[in-house]
């Protein structure tokens, strides 16, 4: 069983191909779980915690937090356990929780389930590897299309820290978001959402240091996106199985992303592979790979888009984009010609620059061509242009060989409900095509 990660860096040295130099040192808690668990365990059912799905354990979880939050372990056992009180986790050190069994939403108030913040060594984590949290979001959303409830977890000002081996299902709102955290590591993850935006999956806001791995995503919105502030982070063996896909931002005022890493990216029936995005804003998001991607059925590939209707028009002539390499990238889009595999539409007054989208061989599954369209964009490949100054052109192709790519099964053939509840999954043992995951389920050691 895995509970603390090693220097993925230290690694990368020993075996090629493994860790990034996109990660600036060691992910993960000092010390492990069951280091943790052997100096104290704190059961929600020692601090009055009473199994049921209708229930609430939100003050036993708060007292167990509190009486192991300065080194132990919080233990959630197997059975349902009702929720209907959010709770605030603050200041843990040398801390971890173990949900073995499945938590279900029963209250009603927007916010935040479950929110760890001003902690350091922390483990969120099921040892069964069965771990859930269920939200029930269908019961806002049958209310209307703008109808949201709480989200379920979210982590602020974080450091070395990790979640895994937990289901996330049918959140209200967004599912699990990253903000303000350092070294930390989430993998063996999988979210099931409503066919919705704004039910995203995996966000992270200004992260630093961050890996994350083998997760899979089901929902409508973002699959595994980083926004503002974030830098050194590696997000690798993905699986957005009818999703809205990965993304940068949406970006605005102020924009700072650097030395971003995505690589074995494998999106089924979604938005798109990869979209960035801004409408106005400054500031720059440089040095990023995305490597190895393949798709099939999404309505756009790659697509930059520094004028997103998403958002309102920020102050600033807009976003800087530079340094970025797309390689590797394989499948075939659901209509290559009104939506071509390359969109980079940059800002006039903010062109892109050093882009390489030489590495897309995208094929259509709809018609006899494809038409990229870039707007502004200077680098190589497809419809990019070398020199400067701003353009607009498009370029229609009608043959792409090396496009043929593996699919992944398990793959979701329509979106999981808004009207009514969606199951629980077990957690994948493979996120992208001829990619072993990272770590063994914990619940198999």
């Amino acid at each position: 069983m895995k509970f603390a990660s090693v220097s993925l860096l230290a690694l990368g040295a020993l075996l090629p191909g493994l860790g990034s130099a996109q990660l600036s040192g060691k992910v993960g808690p000092s010390t492990t779980a069951a280091a943790k668990a052997a100096k104290k365990t704190c059961k929600i059912t020692d601090c009055g915690a009473k199994a049921g799905a209708a229930g609430d354990i939100g003050a036993a979880l708060q007292s167990a937090w509190n009486a192991c939050k300065t080194g132990g372990e919080i233990l959630i056992p197997e059975g349902e356990w009702g929720l209907g009180t959010w709770q605030t986790l603050s200041g843990g050190s040398g801390v971890s929780i173990n949900l073995e069994g499945t938590i279900y939403r029963t209250g009603t108030a927007g916010g935040h389930m479950i929110i760890v913040q001003k902690s350091t060594d922390v483990e969120f984590y099921s040892g069964n590897s069965k771990g859930a949290m269920q939200g029930y979001g269908y019961e806002f959303h049958k209310q209307g299309t703008s109808v949201y409830g709480p989200r379920l977890l979210r982590l602020v000002s974080v450091t070395d820290f990790s979640v895994h081996d937990i289901a996330l299902v049918d959140s209200p709102a967004f599912h699990f978001v990253m903000d303000t955290v350092t070294n930390g590591e989430v993998y063996n993850m999988i979210v099931r959402g409503g066919n919705r935006g704004g039910l995203d999956g995996f966000n992270l806001m200004a992260a630093k240091n961050v890996h994350v791995h083998d997760v899979a995503v089901t929902n409508k919105d973002e699959c595994v996106t980083v926004k503002n502030k974030s830098s050194n982070v590696l997000i690798e063996n993905v699986f957005c199985n009818w999703s809205g896909g990965c993304a940068i931002g949406s970006l605005g005022v102020d924009t700072a992303i650097s030395d971003i890493h995505y690589r074995n990216v494998y999106t089924s029936n979604s938005n798109q592979m990869m979209m960035i995005k801004n409408n106005g804003g400054d500031g720059v998001f440089q040095n990023a790979k995305f490597e190895n991607f393949i798709g099939h059925g999404n309505a756009y590939s790659l697509k930059i888009d520094a004028a997103w209707s998403g958002q309102s028009k920020a102050s600033g002539d807009g976003v800087e984009y530079k340094n970025l390499t797309f390689s590797n990238w394989k499948g075939t889009a659901a209509n290559g010609a009104s939506r071509g595999p390359v969109v980079a539409l940059c800002a006039a007054a903010v062109p892109c620059e050093n882009i390489d989208v030489s590495g897309i061989n995208i094929w259509t599954e709809a018609g006899s061509s494809i038409v990229d369209k870039c707007n502004n964009a200077f680098g190589k490949g497809h419809c990019l242009r070398t020199g400067s100054g701003t353009y607009t052109s498009t370029a229609t192709t009608k043959t792409v060989t090396g496009y043929s790519a593996a699919t992944m099964p398990g793959l979701v053939t329509a979106g999981l409900g808004l009207t009514k509840s969606i199951d629980i999954p077990a957690i994948p043992t493979t996120f992208y095509p001829g990619a072993a995951p990272l770590s063994a389920l914990a619940g198999s050691t």
